[in-house]
């Protein structure tokens, strides 16, 4: 057996309420399946963005107006 499940509660939107138990009922899902799934969802994409970040740390950093003189200069504006 898995860890145990932790409770909390969750206020929707009235309409996104509705969507997420006609989407449930849909998928033969649970609502806490559902919103589970969307939250793992959205912590993998924080992971990878910050592994992005960490990738790119050593590139050099290029001020606005430097973008702004550049793309002036090769006649992109």
């Amino acid at each position: 057996m898995g860890k145990p499940l932790k409770r909390s509660t969750i206020y929707f939107d009235p309409e996104l309420h509705r969507a997420l138990r006609l989407r449930a009922a849909h998928a033969n899902r649970s609502l806490s399946e559902i919103v589970n799934d969307a939250v793992r969802e959205l912590l993998a994409e924080d992971q990878e963005d910050l592994a992005a970040f960490d990738e790119r740390v050593a590139e050099p950093e290029l001020s606005y107006q430097d973008l702004l003189d550049d793309l002036k200069a090769h006649g992109k504006i």
